[in-house]
């Protein structure tokens, strides 16, 4: 038994240590590996260990052992219905894991893996409940980074990972993030600075008759209409969350949200822009303080105590980018009323509209 599974056996203070890492480096370093098998290690031992993926950073634990599941969902404060995404390095792992692989399955691998896109497959008998938070499905994914896929294989193959944050929370988009919401409770930080993406995984249902987006990403429904045909989309993917138990992350409980209260403005700029000056003034009036989150089109059009500009409105890959960060900085400036942008629900725009009326509690005001 290595000191830091020690350590969570006997009930002591964790240390959370962090490595520097690059993400998508062709060719480690002799540092670069033993850091990873470091970090394998201690995920085989039964600990957890941060790192980044394409989209946000994750929190890794062995997903084919209960009790790493079980640890999971006790450093994040995750409800155990909400599922996990389990890694693989290589396509051929999945078969190991899933009872059925469908031609589907093998139509999206060859578009999109390795990328940032989860598939939802019947499970096998290998996988444990807790990891699938009590269903009957795997939710699987081939990540992009070549360094990431070397931690796989040293953890074991296969990598339960959600968001590398306290839940409910904004997803973590750099190691800073993840400390400030894991220190103590994890063993180990993979450092790679920020992440490309920045917005989770698309992940799209497998196990129904029409395959259906339970989550939007950086792939899109237009993209995987070019290689499936026919592609549904979850009703509460832009509605309140049902009362049903979550088929993927993400879709049941309050998600990515700041402290203070964020509504969503939805109108022309013109509008959007005199309505939150009005009420960041009043706001203000009563004691409040206030924060915008806009493209930079409206930056110079609207006032608050803090603004937090997410790039050009014409370019939703920065938007995307930058929503979380610009998310924690509400928190960081003890902001209690935040205002932001509403965006397209086309392409990547659904994918950032998901995450902005999850963060917002569905709270939308049309000018």
């Amino acid at each position: 038994m290595d000191a830091c599974c020690e350590k969570r056996e006997s009930g002591c203070a964790m240390k959370t240590i962090t490595e520097k890492i690059r993400q998508d480096a062709a060719h480690l370093t002799e540092r670069e590996e033993e850091t990873l098998r470091r970090a394998g290690s201690i995920i085989r031992s039964g600990g957890l260990v941060a790192f980044p993926t394409e989209t946000v950073y994750g929190l890794g634990g062995d997903a084919l052992n209960r009790e790493s599941s079980r640890r999971i969902y006790a450093a994040k404060g995750r409800p155990s219905d909400n599922p996990l995404i389990v890694h693989i390095s290589r396509f051929e792992d999945m078969e190991r894991i899933v009872s059925k692989v469908p031609e589907e399955a093998v139509r999206i691998a060859e578009a999109f893996w390795p990328g940032p896109l989860t598939m939802i497959l019947p499970k096998s008998g290998l996988v444990p409940t807790e990891t699938t938070g009590g269903l009957d499905t795997v939710a699987v994914r081939l990540p992009a980074y070549a360094s990431v896929r070397k931690l796989i294989e040293y953890s074991g193959g296969y990598l339960a990972a959600p968001s590398a944050n306290l839940s409910g929370r904004p997803s973590p988009t750099t190691a800073e993030a993840v400390l400030e919401d894991m220190d103590g409770r994890i063993d180990m930080i993979l450092d790679g600075g920020k992440v490309g993406i920045g917005l989770e995984s698309t992940i799209v249902d497998l196990t129904v008759q029409t395959p259906q987006i339970l989550r939007p990403g950086y792939v899109t429904a237009k993209m995987l209409e070019h290689v499936l045909g026919k592609v549904d989309m979850d009703v509460t993917i832009l509605a309140d969350d049902s009362g049903q138990a979550p088929r993927a992350p993400g879709m049941k409980y309050r998600h990515y949200a700041p402290k203070g209260e964020l509504t969503l403005v939805e109108g022309t700029p013109e509008r959007v822009a005199a309505y939150m000056n009005r009420k960041t003034a009043e706001d203000g009036a009563e004691g409040e303080r206030t924060g915008i989150i806009v493209t930079e089109e409206l930056l110079d059009k609207c006032r608050a105590d803090v603004a937090e500009c997410l790039g050009s409105r014409f370019d939703e890959a920065s938007i995307a980018r930058n929503l979380y960060a610009a998310l924690r900085r509400m928190d960081e400036e003890r902001v209690t009323k935040i205002y932001a942008e509403s965006f397209s629900v086309s392409g990547l725009g659904q994918a950032i509209m998901n995450r902005l009326l999850k963060a917002a509690g569905h709270r939308v005001v049309k000018v």
